[in-house]
């Protein structure tokens, strides 16, 4: 297995920088389109768990448009359909904290998806 092959890594980060364009603009269905549509994909937000895709899409269809900024962006890929993603963010609405987030990408007919994904907050230190 081939991990960290510089083309892979690429397109991972083309598909995270995408998903994170779509994220602040508050574009429900690019975000939705970018997740795993099965009953099993898992995200585990700051404050809320889903379960599947019906649920990601619920939990979208009530989110509000924020800001954030992002820092320390790791990518590292597994061969050439698996990938993580792992950075820390900023927001202004969350003070004193920095956000965790981890995603797990995966190469598919409709190209790469978020299988997996935590995001989380703790105090800054």
């Amino acid at each position: 297995m081939i991990l960290n092959d510089p083309a892979v890594v690429a397109e991972v980060r083309d598909a995270f920088e995408r998903y994170e364009r779509a994220l602040l603009a508050h574009d429900a269905d690019v975000l939705d389109a970018m997740f795993v549509q099965r009953a099993d994909t898992v995200r585990y937000g700051v404050g809320e768990i889903q379960y599947g895709i019906d649920a990601i899409r619920a939990f979208r269809a009530q989110q509000h448009p924020f800001t954030r900024t992002l820092d320390s962006l790791v990518i590292v890929t597994y061969g050439s359909d698996v990938a993580t993603a792992s950075t820390l963010f900023y927001r202004e609405d969350f003070p004193g904290e920095v956000g965790r987030q981890q995603q797990t990408w995966l190469r598919t007919a409709a190209g790469w998806c978020v299988a997996a994904a935590h995001v989380s907050m703790m105090p800054k230190t």
